[in-house]
């Protein structure tokens, strides 16, 4: 890592996160974003799990072969959401970070939901309150994150989502990294892709699970 961001630095309680934190080395944004907040349609969740993925030059990313109608934002400026579907039914929420044409995001794999446990009780409907947001397809459904919210702009001025320092940031001792969930392939690789970091001792951390072995496809 670079170092850009400390994560024992104390920070300024509760200053919004502007383009400049994400303009950032991808490998620096994601641990510091962990114990941050995202707030978005009247929640906010205290992250406490990502996962980085550096674009054209990782075979895990989304935006490994070069832009889509899909990946398109991840090339543009830091500080946009790219929400993707997933499964056929699932939507995920990332940040863009880095230079401009890097597509590097952070995937917000999960947290606690600290405002707006009203709101999203009624989304999270007869699930336990710890697995509100505990995994990446939990957390866009509790803050209400979908395809339309693809390429919002989380620095600008009033806008509709929001990431802010929490009044304490989490200690180095505390963040810890892994293999990325069920990333296949050259991306799945735990020794070059060590790239899922969380917050140890959470209880909204989600299970590692790794990739599914893919069904050789029949032959003719």
């Amino acid at each position: 890592m670079a170092g850009q961001h400390d994560p024992t630095a104390p920070g300024l309680s509760g200053s919004r996160l502007g383009r400049e934190f994400f303009a950032e080395d991808v490998l620096d944004v994601a641990p510091a974003l962990l114990g941050c907040t995202v707030t978005h349609a009247g929640v906010t969740v205290r992250l406490t799990e990502v996962e980085a993925y550096a674009g054209l030059a990782d075979p895990g990313s989304h935006a490994f072969r070069g832009p889509t109608p899909r990946t398109q934002v991840m090339f543009g400026p830091a500080g946009h959401l790219y929400v993707y579907f997933t499964y056929g039914m699932h939507w995920c929420a990332n940040v863009v970070c880095g230079s401009t044409g890097e597509a590097s995001a952070v995937l917000l794999r999960a947290g606690e939901v600290v405002g707006g446990e009203e709101v999203a009780a009624l989304r999270r409907a007869g699930i336990a309150r710890r697995d509100w947001a505990r995994g990446p397809a939990r957390l866009a459904t509790t803050l209400a994150l979908r395809g339309e919210q693809s390429g919002l702009d989380a620095c600008m001025p009033h806008g509709p989502v929001e990431f802010h320092l929490p009044p304490q940031r989490a200690t180095a001792r505390r963040v810890r990294t892994g293999p990325r969930v069920g990333v296949a392939g050259l991306g799945g690789d735990a020794a070059a892709y060590p790239w899922r970091f969380w917050l140890d001792g959470e209880p909204t951390v989600s299970p590692y699970r790794p990739a599914k072995p893919r069904a050789p496809k029949p032959t003719r």
